[in-house]
């Protein structure tokens, strides 16, 4: 039975729909919310995200956030008073854009969300894998075999340029006194350019960012905090507490780093895994301890006196 359905649906993502318990139907792509199961037929998919499915998800959606606050920081100037304003609206847009975008997944009007069990890289790209039986006719099942894991972010994505569309033109203009009509907006502008670039990555990379995320997580958490330590000339503990700033610059790496952890962990054995959280401090502390033994003017001077 299993071998004749098989040879009727070729390739991995082709199968035949169920209507009132009975197959019907040529072989061809699923609808979107099923995929094929082991006899390709195909299947709703019932099931909940797991906890690395949220946290991939949580990724995608800091990605914006974090550029939204990046960007305003860098354009908005040390004098400016409407940083604090902007980054707490870009907060805002996310997280409306966020909760819209559940509601209207399937089942809509809820927060909780059904999902397609993901089981392998190809899952992500099944539109490389159209057979072709006869090798001549190709029979095209290309479908979203990860449902909802790639269109909702896409959603996502467009709710937070409808809302940042909406909401931020308006406040930069009341509040961004400080900045000239030339520099207000800039954040803005940048955002016009990297949410296509996040959505071309989406829709590309998905697959591969859904496997390497965490580990991107954790590498560019350590990168850009030693950047920022370095730019900021932090090299004691004093310095580090010196202004309120670089402190949530710090608390927000830490949380960065603990997500990473958490996100190569997967908390399967949390007997073994929540001891690593400890590691978090790790990186900052060796920082602060090894810092003034690397700092460039002490190295040429102590070259020069031929030490």
């Amino acid at each position: 039975m299993v071998v004749a359905m098989s040879s009727t649906c070729p390739g991995l993502y082709c199968g035949r729909t169920t209507i009132n318990d009975s197959v019907e139907g040529e072989c061809g792509v699923c609808p979107r919310g099923q995929r094929t199961n082991f006899e390709k037929i195909c299947e709703k998919c019932s099931g909940s995200p797991e906890l690395y499915d949220w946290l991939y998800l949580g990724f995608m959606a800091m990605l914006p956030l974090v550029l939204h606050w990046f960007f305003i920081e860098w354009y908005s100037g040390k004098k400016s008073s409407s940083a604090l304003f902007q980054h707490i609206t870009a907060l805002f847009e996310c997280t409306a854009a966020a909760i819209v975008t559940l509601f209207l997944n399937d089942p809509v009007g809820s927060l909780y969300i059904r999902s397609c069990e993901v089981k392998m890289l190809s899952d992500w790209y099944t539109m490389l894998y159209n057979p072709s039986p006869d090798y001549v006719t190709t029979l095209h099942c290309t479908q979203e075999a990860v449902f909802p894991l790639c269109t909702i972010v896409l959603i996502y994505y467009a709710f937070c340029l409808v809302f940042m569309m909406l909401l931020r033109p308006l406040l930069v203009k009341k509040i961004a006194c400080g900045l000239g009509k030339t520099d207000r907006f800039k954040s803005i502008y940048a955002a016009l350019y990297f949410f296509p670039i996040l959505t071309v990555l989406q829709a590309v990379g998905g697959g591969l960012l859904y496997y390497a995320f965490p580990y991107i997580t954790l590498v560019l958490s350590l990168v850009t905090l030693a950047v920022y330590m370095s730019a900021s000339e932090i090299q004691s503990f004093k310095n580090l507490v010196a202004k309120k700033k670089r402190l949530v610059v710090l608390f927000s790496h830490w949380l960065l780093h603990a997500y990473g952890i958490i996100s190569i962990s997967r908390l399967d054995k949390l007997g073994q895994d929540l001891p690593l959280l400890a590691l978090v401090p790790g990186p900052a502390l060796f920082y602060l301890l090894t810092a003034r033994f690397t700092e460039p003017n002490r190295i040429l001077s102590e070259g020069g006196n031929g030490h």
